[in-house]
């Protein structure tokens, strides 16, 4: 397989180069979770301190069986507080980014036992996004549905290209996006996600974006490049600053107003104390560039 990251290296600016020059050079890991005889479900790449984990399984059109999901997070989770580790990308294989759970999962012959299993495994996988400490860049190119509309909702940051769509349709199959509700419910207006998760019916790429399900939309051919282009850009900040507000959003999100205020005022007051902190107001000052030691 070729690697995806030869249009980043050479969009990469000489202080984004500078700045990820002490990251691990280049790794390469395949999900042990699937048979040897078949091709990993997910697949793993890293260079410059950004990580690609790919979706692997067109021909399931993606879809987060039980399997899939226990790949996605030991791929996520593989050297996770590594400093070197910046940023993580999820992007897919085929037309379908994620048709979301494998519905032959969850027939009655599975049990309730396995059932209970594959929501708690997917719930405990879209919560552990916003605990890790870099930040996670959804690339979608096609149709994210059910559960996968819902990985995309738990991302941190989404790019999509303008062929994408998205959808909640398990009401037209007997199942409801309860849990896809959850983050849907908290990525787009309380109408919009009901009216998904009630009708079914899928939204455009150019309507997810004014919603606030994603980030940007682009061209199908420039989506890698834009990915890319954001992965780099947190390249060039503090790991240390970035962990540090990437914790504290979540936290205050969850607060009233005025907690909020409290929390974040006391977060600046250590930020500031932080050896990176006093180094990047220092650079200002001085009008040059950050040195980062990432502590």
């Amino acid at each position: 397989m070729s690697w995806l990251w030869s249009c980043g290296e050479r969009a990469a600016a000489p202080a984004v180069r500078g700045i990820c020059s002490s990251f691990a050079g280049l790794s390469r890991h395949v999900s042990s979770s699937t048979h040897l005889q078949h091709p990993p479900l997910t697949v793993l790449q890293q260079e410059h301190g950004i990580r690609r984990i790919i979706l692997n399984n067109p021909q399931q059109r993606n879809a987060l069986s039980l399997p899939m999901l226990q790949s996605l997070q030991n791929d996520i989770l593989h050297e996770a507080d590594d400093v070197n580790l910046r940023a993580i990308i999820i992007s897919a294989e085929g037309p379908v980014f994620s048709s979301g759970h494998n519905l032959k999962e969850l027939t009655a012959e599975y049990g309730q036992g396995y059932h209970m299993e594959v929501f708690n495994t997917c719930a405990k996988l879209m919560t552990l996004f916003q605990t890790l400490p870099v930040p996670i860049i959804a690339e979608v190119n096609g149709l994210a549905t059910a559960a996968g509309c819902q990985l995309v909702a738990s991302c941190d940051i989404a790019v999509a290209s303008d062929k994408s769509r998205f959808a909640t349709p398990g009401v037209n199959v007997g199942l409801f996006c309860s849990t896809p509700g959850v983050a849907l419910g908290r990525a787009v207006p309380k109408k919009v996600a009901l009216e998904m998760l009630f009708t079914g019916e899928p939204i455009s790429a150019q309507d997810a974006l004014l919603h606030g399900l994603v980030s940007r939309v682009v061209p199908e051919e420039n989506l890698k490049t834009e990915t890319n282009r954001i992965a780099l850009k947190i390249c060039q900040t503090s790991h240390s600053v970035v962990a540090l507000g990437k914790a504290t959003f979540y936290r205050q999100m969850a607060q009233s107003l005025n907690d909020a205020y409290k929390l974040t005022s006391q977060v600046m007051v250590e930020n500031l104390a932080m050896k990176d902190g006093e180094e990047g107001i220092k650079a200002f000052i001085q009008k040059r560039k950050p040195k980062w030691t990432h502590s």
